[in-house]
């Protein structure tokens, strides 16, 4: 039997903390192990517990979801970040901070569920459009604002490699990457394994991120 995700739940008020909780319940393969009222409780929570995925409001009081995602940064615990609106001006920092992907808090809960299975598995929540014209409008219109992280290098990357990067920035999965290249989709998963490891990011919501600080991408361009 598969051991369940270990989640902490982070928001500032109690009865969507007690919602979420009651929902992710519901599902064998979950468990609840923790709730945190603002961003500083959810570091120390986090620390304690050390839970696969911390499902992290954005706007909560003593510290905010951005520093609490970045506090997190390293210790391979999983952010996800829910947000009120979809177009939150937060949300691309919280992205640059770490977050491996977002959604709304009024998402099915069919949507949640597959979320956090799919960014607790170490992918990056990228599938749906909006994440992508968010990265895309936030990269254009405050170039003044990027993440913390050192700027990256793509002459590190192979011409292939940086195509591929490319195709990810532009909400490609891997079978479409592989469609498109006409290569197999286990090659295009070496090449974007290359990418993580040579750019030293951690997912594919990161390599978007960078995409568009590097450059590489238009911002808006495909959005």
């Amino acid at each position: 039997m598969t051991t369940p995700l270990r989640l902490v739940i982070a928001d500032d008020h109690e009865v969507v903390r007690a919602g979420y909780a009651g929902l992710l319940a519901t599902q064998a393969d979950f468990t609840v192990v923790g709730t945190a009222a603002d961003g500083a409780e959810a570091v120390r929570v986090c620390r304690q517990l050390r839970p696969d995925l911390v499902l992290m409001d954005i706007r909560m009081p003593v510290m905010d979801g951005i520093e609490a995602t970045a506090r997190l940064a390293g210790t391979g615990i999983r952010v996800l970040v829910l947000t009120t609106f979809d177009l939150d001006e937060h949300v691309y920092d919280a992205l640059g901070a770490g977050a491996a992907g977002f959604l709304l808090k009024d998402v099915t809960a069919e949507r949640l569920f597959d979320a956090v299975r799919v960014v607790a598995a170490g992918e990056g929540l990228l599938a749906p459009t909006v994440t992508r014209r968010l990265i895309a409008e936030f990269a254009r219109i405050r170039p003044g604002k990027r993440s913390s992280r050192p700027a990256v290098r793509l002459d590190a990357l192979t011409p292939r490699e940086t195509e591929v990067l490319r195709l990810i920035a532009e909400g490609l999965s891997n079978p479409e990457i592989a469609g498109r290249l006409h290569v197999s989709e286990e090659t295009v998963k070496t090449h974007v394994s290359r990418i993580l490891a040579k750019l030293g990011l951690r997912d594919r919501t990161q390599a978007v991120v960078a995409a568009y600080e590097s450059g590489l991408v238009v911002p808006g361009a495909g959005a």
